[in-house]
């Protein structure tokens, strides 16, 4: 093990990780709707940041000085709810009603009745928009505090991205740090084959970003690219997260069917017994 993220702290990071899949899974179950591909690629990127990386307060949601993250691919909440559930911002008794007439859980990144989120996205290529605004607010105001925003690989076919990321360059904002779900995969298909948006290191760079590239499902690689984007002053930064759609459940794995796709009863039980199953060898490693 490398300097920096000991054995028994990647293992912990990993066991939560695999816990925001299987609660993920039962709110899909519980709603019979919800976004998992792209929810399941995201689960490590989500651990590392919320229980290892970002100064943040649940019992002070809107404290002033807090980091702040903006799910632009706001069709995730099933990767964002239970992350903020497990972090203590509400009770995860509360994701039951995911996706229910009459609750506040919806589909779509909320943030005026869940605590915790900052910002409420859905329509791609708008929430990038408003991370930059934010990291702007703070370098205006003087404040330390970190935006991330998680993008989707096909989310960034949107023009709006670039202009945000050229604006963003042009400010000099060190204090945004990107991370691109880089999946390769979306709605109808590959990003190559739905629309071919070509290389986003060459393009990110282009725009003026520092350019990290990570396994988005090692968590050390994840906790030293925030570590570096950190370290970089004078320009932002995007974090290219390689992963891989519906981590966790073979049959899903790469797959743009699962999407946005609800498995039958068998399907629920094949991926459940997957995902239990893998929580368990991880809890017998050593650390």
């Amino acid at each position: 093990m490398e300097e920096g993220m000991n054995s028994a702290r990647e293992k912990e990071l990993l066991l939560i990780a695999q816990d925001l899949r299987i609660q993920g899974l039962e709110m899909v179950k519980g709603a019979h709707s919800g976004h998992i591909g792209g929810a399941f690629s995201l689960s490590e990127i989500m651990a590392v940041l919320y229980f290892e990386k970002m100064n943040i307060d649940p019992e002070r949601p809107q404290w002033l000085d807090r980091d702040r993250l903006v799910m632009s691919k706001g069709h995730a909440t099933v990767a964002l709810y239970p992350t903020l559930a497990t972090k203590g911002y509400f009770p995860k008794e509360r994701l039951d009603q995911f996706r229910k007439i009459g609750s506040h859980m919806s589909g779509h990144a909320e943030m005026n009745h869940i605590p915790g989120v900052d910002m409420s996205t859905g329509s791609l290529g708008q929430g990038f928009s408003a991370a930059v605004g934010m990291a702007f607010a703070g370098k205006m105001a003087g404040k330390s505090y970190r935006v991330f925003a998680i993008l989707g690989d096909g989310e960034i076919q949107e023009g709006q991205i670039w202009e945000a990321a050229m604006f963003s360059a042009a400010a000099g904002l060190d204090n945004l740090v990107a991370i691109l779900d880089y999946n390769k995969v979306q709605l109808d298909g590959t990003v190559a084959e739905v629309l071919n948006s070509g290389s986003p290191e060459d393009k990110f760079k282009g725009f003026g970003f520092n350019v990290i590239s990570a396994n988005g499902h090692c968590v050390k690689e994840i906790s030293d690219a925030i570590d570096a984007a950190e370290a970089c002053t004078g320009r932002p930064t995007i974090i290219l997260a390689n992963t891989i759609k519906g981590k966790g459940v073979s049959f899903m794995e790469g797959k743009s069917a699962w999407h946005g796709k609800t498995p039958d009863e068998q399907g629920f039980e094949a991926a459940f017994a997957e995902l239990r199953a893998k929580r368990e060898e991880l809890e017998a490693i050593d650390g």
